[in-house]
């Protein structure tokens, strides 16, 4: 068995964790001599690099950086010290949102920003075979996915095509909110599609609920303010 393998067993317990950390460790490109090292290694220095970063980027101080630099030592493999599961708005830009160079954010990007299948295997080999420490769910403001999901769940859905698919998969993280009273009907749909995606994948199984639980992996939940550029924790 490879090392690559070995080196996951520690992250799952009895033999159907095995058979997981064998087949995701199968997929990595191995650590390779000369690749980069990750940055952070803990979740709360991994969220409390992501939030140094947005403050920078929100008060228009972001680092200098030379792109070139490093791109031979990436080419031998990857650490990203987090994985952002985001929209794929084009106003929302997560390595300037967070002032991060290539290489540190392993990033899953789909219209509403919730868990799809691909997209939760993507977030599982990104924390099992690549190490990442905390997976964050961003949303923004003005979401044009989670507008579009209040209008149909209210008027009902007919959405052309595939884009009625978006209205069905983020249905049981809006709908609550409907229900409920209060201003800004669209913003607390943010929010709340937000956190009914960290609450999914915070009990995941094989992988993620047991990284979680064993406080190998934090997954935390935020919204961009896209005037501001403010990264807000939720």
């Amino acid at each position: 068995m490879c090392n690559v393998c070995l080196s996951r067993r520690g992250l799952f317990s009895g033999a159907g964790g095995l058979a997981v950390t064998a087949a995701v460790g199968a997929l990595s490109t191995g650590a390779a001599m000369g690749q980069p090292s990750r940055s952070v290694e803990t979740p709360d220095a991994a969220i409390a690099r992501l939030m140094e970063g947005n403050a920078r980027y929100a008060a228009g101080q972001m680092s200098e950086r030379d792109f070139s630099a490093g791109r031979a030592a990436r080419a031998q493999g990857q650490a990203p010290f987090a994985a952002i599961l985001g929209c794929a708005d084009s106003r929302v830009a997560p390595e300037l949102a967070f002032d991060q160079a290539p290489g540190e954010l392993f990033i899953v990007r789909v219209a509403g920003n919730f868990v799809t299948p691909d997209g939760l295997g993507s977030l599982e080999y990104g924390a099992a075979v690549l190490g990442t420490k905390v997976i964050m769910v961003l949303g923004h403001t003005s979401c044009g996915a989670v507008n579009a999901t209040v209008e149909a769940l209210q008027k009902g859905n007919t959405l052309p095509g595939h884009i009625a698919d978006l209205v069905r998969a983020m249905k049981p993280g809006i709908e609550p909110v409907l229900k409920t009273s209060g201003d800004d009907l669209r913003q607390r749909a943010v929010v709340a599609n937000v956190q009914h995606n960290v609450r999914r994948l915070q009990t995941e199984k094989p992988i993620l609920g047991d990284m979680v639980a064993a406080g190998k992996l934090k997954v935390v939940g935020a919204y961009y303010d896209l005037p501001t550029g403010k990264v807000i924790m939720v």
